[in-house]
């Protein structure tokens, strides 16, 4: 465990010695969000809710998905560039788990954009906007674990799409349709307050609302108590199955791993 925490720091630390992309992170997220925001408030054209949900509400949902979105992203393409250039049989030989240690490292990066990112464009955002603060102290600290496990499904889903690069030439279009899936069915560009019901149904027995919308939902206090509790389990059986998943797919490609070089 400690060799992956160190991957996790060293590339943290690799990261912070891109000083260009450091500010200019902080100001593509700062527009975004300045944008957005702008939308949503001209949307609600001066009423103090709409079917219940309050500006604030969408406002502070957008802001956190957002962070949330940006600390997640990482290259997708990075088992598909090695398994085309035969690097990836080096790494078979190193003493540390590919998976665990890719992992590790896309941990790290996120960190980074996390605290180095989003933190600085949401203060910025917190001098225009009044954001809804957490239900509690206690609501936040399971926000935050909620969080790690919506990051761990969204990093699973993109892991079993990665290692289907054993057996396709390309999955940047497979890629591509799944951002373009969790952009809109995990609530990052329309509420989810806001979807019609059959859809929410459908949604609900999919992964997809377990990575962004219920940290959202425990952070505002949506969720409580057995709800609460309801939620994480939720988070926590999808983690299972898509870890399963992951695990499957990655072995049989594996063994059906061909590399030819001179």
């Amino acid at each position: 465990m400690r060799a992956y925490l160190e991957i996790a720091v060293r590339k943290f630390q690799d990261k912070m010695a891109y000083r260009l992309d450091f500010f200019m992170g902080i100001v593509n997220t700062a527009i975004t969000i300045v944008v957005y925001l702008c939308i949503y408030r001209a949307l609600y054209a001066g009423a103090s809710e709409v079917d219940g949900i309050t500006y604030r509400m969408v406002a502070t949902n957008f802001v956190i998905t957002l962070g949330l979105s940006n600390a997640f992203g990482y290259n997708e393409m990075f088992l598909q560039d090695k398994v085309h250039d035969g690097s990836i049989t080096n790494e078979f030989l190193k003493p540390v788990s590919f998976t665990l240690r890719l992992l590790a490292e896309n941990v790290g990066e996120g960190a980074f954009k996390l605290i180095f990112h989003f933190l600085p464009a949401l203060l910025f955002t917190l001098l225009h906007t009044r954001l809804c603060p957490p239900k509690s102290a206690l609501h936040l600290l399971a926000m935050l674990g909620s969080v790690a496990l919506g990051y761990l499904i969204l990093w699973l889903l993109s892991f079993i799409i990665q290692t289907w690069s054993f057996w396709l030439f390309s999955v940047w279009g497979i890629i591509t349709i799944k951002n373009v899936l969790v952009s809109i069915l995990a609530g990052t560009l329309l509420p989810m307050w806001f979807m019609p019901a059959a859809l929410r149904r459908v949604i609900a027995c999919t992964p997809f609302e377990s990575i962004y919308f219920t940290p959202v939902r425990i952070y505002l206090g949506e969720l409580d108590g057995a709800q609460l509790l309801s939620g994480v389990a939720v988070q926590t059986a999808w983690i299972a199955v898509l870890g399963l998943a992951a695990w499957i797919f990655w072995r049989r490609g594996v063994k059906k791993l061909v590399v030819q070089g001179g």
